[in-house]
């Protein structure tokens, strides 16, 4: 009997999710459960830049992180997943003012505060535009919990941690060498510099003594410099104190061209005597090597750029000109006046600004700095506890450490307007500063600084101020800090995870996470990194729109193998479709035949039949492979084990065994089997619910069950009654039986469904009892017109045979098979077994495998010889038997 039932014919994805998202935010059912005596699991969403839209890079991190949360939930956990999103100083900044600079608007028309109400309006407009697209996604977050990296609480706790570290003096004010921005206009730390190949020069150029002094014949030292525009900015040129070249000219004075200074030569063991011609110009406001040199000889600073790396006044003539241009007025002029000695062209790597794009500046500038040692000190003394944060893959732990162990001081305030303002305030009439949470309270008399921070000082904070801290007794803090488990791209290990580490250390004294699942970057399917410029980005929500999440989760989630890259792939994404497909297909087929059932209740176990007891045990195996994989991180090989058992085991096998007894007059087995079709189908749903979350809470709200949603159900757990190697085994003879018998019809291109005698010779009892015992399957599957099993049964000459373990399976087909062919048949057999036996042997041969590999792993490895010997002989029988005809 089949039953009306609301799932159309053909699976349609939006129909699907249409609505469905809106469902589960009305039932209340991402929030955390509340219940205290359950172990609490939470997450925090790496916070997107609040820029743009999301992009597939985005796609797959969250949803790593729903499949994780929600597994958790279903699995009785009080389950936090905290949503939020970065204001992301530099990068919306660049956003809004590009906006306002196509209208001929600048931030100076507008000002600092009607500047910044313009970011807010632009936050807000892509704020809402990414909740939409986390809803398309189907990400079960908490929204009654969303944080904003600049809301009032955020800010509280960044202020308390720019305070506490100042006052123990971790925090310090300084000038120094720091990398520029001149088209944002800001400073940047080392890590927010791409360093690309430009086209460059080695500029040779003369620098004449000022008291006649000759060397090697000449009134001048060659200077080689990549750079001449910073001439103006020369102090000194320095060589190696054990250079025995030059030890006659330390001392002597130089004059630096295209301009009426003089500069000393001085001795720096910082000059390495064997590059170039180790000589070395000194530009302190320039370059941070030289800076270093400078303050070890008391040497003057001299800036010779404005902010927007035009040339300034102590540039002389070339005050106004942009730095290349000026480089290009200033190499012809020294090529007039006889200073040029020549030009080699050359190509090397020049930072970049990693937000504009445009050449960063070493530049002389007052900014404020995080003392990093000892903080570095302190996250890698934690890992060696057992308080250490677990890196997945590990390797990465090493680049965590490499990085930590060589950190320099962390530049970390930003010539920005938006984003969280320094809380320091300089007195108008003393010069006296002030750092507070708070601001002076005769405030007419200070000025604060006009500076922000580096967006990351705040997103550092994330895992514990989005929970109430500094108040370490807000209940989500007490309940849900240090968080389980952070899902980013390894390719921010230095600019979040790490920083999140030290400051989760310093300031809670705990690490911030309990693991870190680190992921690669999505690549087009040439394996090129997606770019605007190349034109080959992918927006995920175009892929929803066409393929449905779940299809885009299940690939994202199918082909993740930690901390490795993953191509995207159209014709895996329809792949992904065409399973879904095929789940929604036969779960129509289980529900239609469901009849009146109320509950799905499993039949006792003494009349479960053979295709039952097989099921119900792979489907346990499933259970615990699918939740260890999950433990593991290991969502690939997850994917894979619920792809075979769903496509092969339960479609191709077990619902097609289902119909030999749905089709019979006993109602009892009948009913046996939609029982366990129910069953199987429901645990399956709630496998795969983490990762397909729409199309089976779909299917399953159109089954007989009890609860409110798939969302809260109980997830999968492993039932030892149900193991049953035996059954495992018998099933696996059976299922081989029929495919040697397909694949003799295939091979004969006889049609399946025509009648034929089935001879299977074997000398195996329990081979027998199989086959003998499941005739109806071996019927529906095989059509045999006659079945013999045994020792003794007699195989005539003219016949197809195909040789399984124990057994030998034969069909005769004398009007159809030529003999000849299928000796030659039998030859290609032969040829795969004889393989297989001499690999066997080989590896069983090297004692490196049998004495290192596992006992229980060498045992399988002799069992196969065994099998494949015995179907080697048989197989060489048959064919002797066929040519002695």
């Amino acid at each position: 009997m089949t039953k009306d039932i609301k799932m159309p014919p053909k699976y349609d994805h939006s129909a699907v999710e249409d609505g469905q998202y809106q469902e589960w935010l009305d039932e209340g059912v991402f929030k955390p459960s509340g219940d205290q005596k359950a172990k609490p699991y939470s997450i925090v969403i790496p916070p997107p830049n609040v820029t743009g839209k999301l992009h597939l890079g985005h796609a797959w991190d969250t949803t790593l992180q729903d499949i994780l949360i929600r597994q958790k939930r279903m699995l009785g956990y009080d389950t936090l997943w905290l949503p939020g999103m970065d204001h992301a100083g530099i990068a919306t900044q660049a956003k809004v003012e590009a906006k306002l600079n196509a209208q001929g608007i600048t931030r100076y028309d507008l000002g600092r505060y009607k500047f910044i109400e313009k970011v807010w309006e632009w936050k807000d407009d892509y704020a809402a535009t990414i909740k939409k697209q986390w809803g398309k996604l189907g990400l079960s977050l908490d929204y009654s919990r969303e944080r904003f990296t600049l809301d009032d609480g955020l800010s509280a706790a960044v202020r308390k941690v720019f305070v506490t570290l100042y006052k123990k003096g971790l925090i310090y004010r300084g000038e120094y060498i720091i990398n520029w921005d001149p088209k944002a206009r800001t400073a940047l730390s080392d890590i927010e510099v791409i360093h690309k190949d430009d086209k460059g020069a080695f500029y040779h150029v003369k620098y004449p003594f000022t008291d006649g002094t000759k060397f090697n014949g000449k009134d001048y030292i060659e200077i080689a410099t990549t750079r001449p525009e910073t001439m103006f900015g020369d102090v000194a040129v320095a060589v190696n104190p054990t250079d025995e070249r030059y030890k006659d000219i330390v001392g002597k004075k130089i004059r630096v061209p295209l301009v009426d200074r003089e500069i000393p030569i001085i001795a720096d063991a910082y000059v390495d005597k064997e590059f170039g011609t180790g000589m070395v110009k000194i530009t302190p406001a320039h370059d941070p090597n030289d800076f270093n040199v400078g303050n070890r000889h008391d040497l003057k600073r001299i800036n010779t750029m404005n902010e927007d790396a035009t040339m300034n006044a102590n540039a002389g003539k070339y005050e106004g000109m942009d730095r290349f241009t000026a480089r290009k007025a200033m190499t012809d002029d020294l090529q007039a006046q006889g200073y040029m000695l020549k030009v080699d062209p050359i190509v090397h790597a020049v930072g970049h600004s990693e937000r504009t794009g445009v050449q960063v500046e070493s530049r002389l500038s007052t900014q404020w700095f995080v003392k990093m040692k000892p903080l570095a000190e302190q996250a890698l003394k934690n890992q060696k506890t057992d308080d250490r944060v677990n890196f997945v893959p590990d390797r990465f732990e090493h680049t965590f450490d490499q990085w930590m162990e060589n950190v320099h001081d962390w530049v970390i305030s930003r010539q920005l307007w938006w984003g969280h303002r320094i809380p320091a305030w300089y007195n108008k009439q003393t010069g006296e500063t002030y750092v507070g949470e708070e601001a002076p309270k005769d405030i007419e008399n200070w000025e604060q600084d006009h500076d922000v921070l580096d967006t990351w000082f705040s997103s550092a904070l994330w895992p514990f101020s989005t929970m109430g801290w500094p108040d370490t007794d807000a209940p989500d803090f007490k309940r849900y800090f240090p968080t389980n488990t952070l899902v980013t791209g390894y390719d921010i290990i230095f600019f979040w995870v790490a920083r999140m580490i030290f400051q989760s250390l310093e300031f809670t004294g705990r690490r911030p996470f309990k693991d870190v699942l680190l992921h690669g970057l999505i690549r087009d399917e040439q394996g090129r990194k997606m770019s605007k410029s190349l034109g080959n980005g992918i927006d995920p929500m175009d892929v929803i729109d066409k393929y449905g999440a779940d299809a885009l989760r299940w690939f994202l989630s199918n082909g993740s193998t930690a901390g490795q890259d993953v191509r995207f792939s159209y014709a895996k994404i329809e792949s992904a479709w065409n399973f879904i497909n095929k789940i929604w297909n036969a779960s129509r087929y289980v529900i239609m035949n469901l009849g009146e059932m109320e509950k799905p209740t499993l039949p006792d176990p003494a009349k479960w039949n053979l295709a039952d007891r097989w099921i119900l045990s792979k489907l346990n195996d499933l259970v615990k492979q699918v939740t260890d994989q999950f433990d593991k991180y290991n969502f690939g090989e997850a994917g894979r084990a619920l792809y075979n058992f769903i496509w092969d085991d339960f479609c191709d096998w077990y619902i097609e065994m289902s119909k030999e007894t749905l089709t019979g007059d006993d109602e009892d087995a009948k009913q046996n089997t939609r029982n366990v079709l129910a069953y199987v189908l429901d645990q399956t749903l709630r496998l795969l619910h983490p990762i397909m979350p729409f199309v089976t809470e779909n299917i399953w709200q159109t089954m007989p069950h009890v609860g409110q949603s798939l969302v809260v159900a109980d997830y999968p757990v492993d039932h030892p009654e149900f193991n049953d190697p035996k059954s495992e085994s018998d099933m696996d003879s059976l299922i081989d039986l029929i495919k040697a018998v397909r694949n003799i019809r295939s091979e004969a291109n006889a049609k399946m469904s025509s009648a034929v005698d089935i001879l299977i010779k074997t000398d195996n009892q329990n081979l027998k009892d199989i086959f003998e015992g499941n005739q109806g399957y071996i019927q529906r599957f095989c059509h045999p017109k006659t079945l013999e099993v045994g020792s003794d049964v007699q195989v005539p000459k003219l016949a197809m045979t195909s040789v399984m373990t124990d057994a030998e399976v034969s069909i005769p087909l004398a009007e159809l098979v030529d003999l000849n062919e299928e000796i030659k048949r039998l030859d290609g057999e032969i040829e795969q077994f004889e393989f297989e036996v001499q690999r066997a042997e080989k590896k069983l041969g090297n004692e490196r495998f049998v004495q290192n590999a596992p006992e229980a792993v060498v045992n399988a490895e002799r069992e196969k010889l065994e099998d494949n010997k015995a179907k080697l002989a048989a197989t060489k029988q048959r064919q002797a038997d066929l040519k002695a005809q």
